[in-house]
């Protein structure tokens, strides 16, 4: 049977999309696959950046930043980078560490006596780093602003009892590691950690990614398509349980009520009907509402990957070394599969590849956003989007980094 010839073939057409930016011949492979993501795989707008050598080598962007299609992508256009932001917030971290000013094996109490409360005395700045702290969650239901008020948050981290004890297992701090990295920053160097992550790591190598996005650039930023769909407000433990079995495969009521305070609470914690508001956007919350550019992403890796701190870098080749050696690997207590982190950095796996070699690190963000740098080839990427795609194994992603693979003449390995 032969389908019926449509009235109107251009109403089935898709339309054209524009990319632009530039991309060097020895990579049209990645551009190639950068247009078909629009084409066949539900691309809205995009920006994608990769550096070798420090060489920017791929830099385009493409699509719609408005929702409704009706606004090009700009070379400047911001979005959230969910979190893409951790590894970059590392970076902060880890260069104080450098600089002598936090200590990763002190007790974190030293510098912030209210984190020491059922039994967390003990934690250490490596711990909180690797995912190993224990409190990926707050039991306690907050309100629903707590998320814009760092105080509020730090609080009740350092009131909470742990999860597990810290040091002893890892699970993903998927939306406290930003706070509970954040504090001791704030305390050691009387910054907060947005104006902190500005004047140590964006600023100094003119990066446009902001943690707590000024008014003035809100209107930069693409709205998140899908933004409003998962909103809640007011969220008990036990509707935060049934969410937690609703959206995730919790194995029993232990796992419900922990995945449900880690996603949950307070309500909007993930970005879940918040991520388009103007408050959700100018506030502090490094795990998740980070706003910048691709570029800005590759820029920063390549930073964190070819400069020491003679150089205008971050950390010098020893810490760096530490910082991207295996902390935590196998079962993880809140993704309920193996992860694999250094010291606030993803680390790739046998699942989950990131980079271009084994060698590689960084962080995917929620939807398939990512950044790495792999130091095998000098590589560092940025890819940022405005409509998330699936959660673990993204096809847009993966296409790109095939890509990157195939334009340096890397075998393709599918996991």
């Amino acid at each position: 049977m032969t389908s019926p010839t449509p009235s109107n073939p251009a109403a089935t057409t898709p339309r054209p999309v524009r990319v632009e930016g530039t991309c060097d011949p020895a990579f049209h492979a990645v551009e190639a696959a950068f247009r078909e993501n629009f084409v066949a795989r539900d691309e809205s707008g995009a920006a994608l950046c990769i550096r070798v050598g420090g060489r920017v080598v791929v830099d385009l962007w493409g699509g719609h930043r408005d929702i409704e299609g009706r606004q090009p992508w700009a070379r400047d256009t911001l979005v959230n980078a969910y979190s893409v932001g951790k590894g970059l917030s590392a970076m902060l971290v880890l260069a104080l560490v450098e600089r002598g000013e936090l200590d990763l094996d002190a007790p974190v109490e030293g510098l912030w006596p209210e984190y020491a409360a059922r039994g967390k005395g003990d934690t250490t700045l490596r711990m909180l780093l690797a995912h190993r702290g224990g409190l990926p969650g707050v039991p306690e239901t907050l309100p629903d602003d707590a998320i814009y008020d760092w105080t509020t948050m730090s609080g009740a981290l350092a009131a909470a009892e742990p999860y597990w004890p810290p040091g002893q297992a890892h699970g993903y701090h998927v939306n406290t590691f930003g706070f509970l990295v954040g504090e001791p920053v704030r305390r050691a160097i009387g910054l907060d950690f947005a104006r902190a992550f500005r004047d140590y790591v964006a600023e100094p190598h003119a990066a446009d990614f902001y943690i707590g996005l000024p008014d003035a650039l809100h209107g930069r930023v693409a709205p998140i398509a899908e933004g409003e769909r998962s909103a809640r407000q007011a969220l008990d433990a036990d509707a935060r349980r049934e969410l937690a079995r609703q959206f995730f495969d919790a194995r029993d009521d232990a796992q419900a009520e922990m995945l449900g305070a880690v996603y949950f609470n307070p309500a909007g914690l993930s970005g879940f009907g918040t991520v388009n508001h103007p408050a959700w956007r100018r506030a502090s919350v490094p795990s998740t509402n980070g706003h910048g550019t691709a570029r800005a992403v590759a820029r920063l890796y390549d930073v964190f990957l070819r400069k020491d701190p003679d150089r205008g870098g971050f950390v010098g080749p020893g810490l760096r070394a530490e910082a991207t050696a295996i902390a935590s690997n196998g079962p993880d207590r809140v993704l309920g599969r193996p992860s694999r982190f250094g010291l606030g950095l993803q680390l790739s796996q046998p699942t989950r590849r990131v980079g271009v070699s084994d060698s590689g690190y960084g962080h995917f963000g929620y939807g398939g956003t990512l950044g790495f740098a792999d130091p095998e080839s000098e590589v560092t990427f940025g890819y940022l989007m405005n409509r998330p795609g699936q959660r673990w194994q993204t096809p847009r992603t993966n296409a790109l980094v095939d890509a990157l693979r195939e334009a340096m003449g890397l075998s393709l390995i599918h996991i």
